[in-house]
């Protein structure tokens, strides 16, 4: 597969209750990111992911998956081209890589990522 889906990220209210319930429902092992307010989901086998405070205190809580791209910028202006809206632009995560979120046009809602050189 050339995308593969490669980070799923909670945002939520509830950093305390989300991470209890994670953790305790699947065994999952938090890591905590201190210098981004960020949590690394650990699950083992598979894809792993991230907690953070949700971005729009007005959502509900969601879950946001991530497909890897080999550019995202080209292919955040391919998704806005085919009639996507860009939710946020391409952002760098310092020592990690670059993502951006989009909207389908149906409205639903996926990030895009792009590791850094030997990530």
């Amino acid at each position: 597969m050339a995308n593969p889906f490669v980070h799923i990220e909670l945002q939520t209210k509830d950093l305390d209750k989300s991470k209890k319930f994670y953790a305790s429902m699947f065994d999952w092992k938090m890591e905590e990111v201190p210098s981004m307010d960020y949590t690394i989901i650990k699950v083992g086998e598979g894809t792993g992911g991230g907690i953070m405070k949700n971005p729009m205190p007005g959502n509900p809580d969601n879950w946001l998956p991530y497909i890897l791209v080999d550019d995202v910028a080209v292919s955040t202006k391919k998704a806005k081209s085919l009639g996507a809206a860009i939710a946020k632009d391409v952002t760098e995560v310092p020592g990690m890589g670059w993502l951006s979120m989009i909207i389908d046009p149906t409205g639903a809602a996926f990030g895009l990522w792009q590791s850094k050189p030997g990530m």
